[in-house]
């Protein structure tokens, strides 16, 4: 156990040595700053006071750093988290074979397994600390927009929730949701590891991966199929937004989430069996 510990430990020094590790939150800090400046103009935040009033709400009320970060999650997710999730996990074997740095490393008495399995568990922490800074970040830019501590309103498109909070309950609501979309997206980073282990280029499992939820996500969008929507992996990828439905879905959202740990631990079990019989002399 302690070796597998020192093993993850130092898997992510080498994640966290590159520099493409850190476009993500480069990225995210870029988005809200522009943001931010967008949204100091009066004529943006018309967008949030028409649905807001027509449901009845008062606007000053719900027009809060919580109202802000929910918009900015929702932006960020499909064109930012994804892309560069897709970029550090589809590096994290790939990128190390083509530099020769796995031959080196396996010279040591450590099996293929675990080394993956250090590797896998590198790629979710990477993932929970990339959710949990925009989660931070997001929250501060609607902070310095509005009020810190004003009441929630959600709306979705198409309306499949529509959710207002006090602060409290908002805040604890954002928090659930955050920990859901880290759960969600380490299904992403398990589809790039799944594309890393095998005899692919670093670029092109990264561009597997964006593709296969973008076509997925386009799909899922077109109206011939609608009958099998469950199918597709966007409404699962999505479940995060359900926890701010009142009450708790504890049984749509157990669904959804036990669909995308299967999807992972699918995809290490697949990447694992095709890596173990890869020939790395060549």
């Amino acid at each position: 156990m302690f070796q597998f510990i020192r093993i993850t430990s130092s898997e992510l020094l080498r994640m966290f040595a590159r520099k493409r590790t850190y476009g993500g939150y480069a990225a995210f800090l870029a988005f809200n700053l522009l943001f931010l400046a967008i949204l100091s103009r009066p004529g943006p935040s018309k967008l949030f006071r028409k649905p807001m009033e027509n449901g009845g709400f008062a606007f000053e009320e719900y027009y809060s750093a919580l109202t802000l970060a929910f918009a900015i999650l929702g932006l960020t997710t499909i064109f930012l988290l994804i892309p560069f999730l897709a970029l550090v996990a589809g590096d994290v074997v790939s990128k190390e074979l083509e530099d020769g740095n796995l031959r080196l490393i396996l010279s040591r008495p450590v099996s293929r397994a675990r080394l993956l399995l250090s590797k896998f568990l590198a790629c979710h922490i990477y993932t929970f600390t990339l959710v949990a800074f925009l989660a931070l970040i997001s929250f501060g830019t609607g902070a310095l927009l509005t009020t810190w501590n004003g009441s929630m309103f959600v709306m979705t498109r198409p309306r499949e929730v529509l959710g207002v909070f006090d602060f409290e309950t908002g805040l604890r609501r954002y928090l659930i949701s955050a920990g859901f979309l880290t759960l969600c997206m380490s299904t992403i980073s398990s589809v790039a590891f799944l594309f890393s282990c095998q005899n692919l280029k670093p670029a092109a499992a990264t561009i597997l991966t964006i593709c296969v939820f973008f076509i997925d996500r386009i799909l899922w969008g077109v109206p011939y199929f609608q009958d099998y929507q469950n199918w597709f992996l966007t409404p699962h990828l999505r479940v995060w937004i359900q926890a701010f439905a009142d009450p708790l879905p504890w049984g749509k959202l157990g669904w959804h989430l036990g669909i995308l740990v299967g999807i992972s631990i699918g995809c290490f079990a697949v990447g694992w069996l095709t890596f173990r019989k890869r020939d790395l002399k060549a």
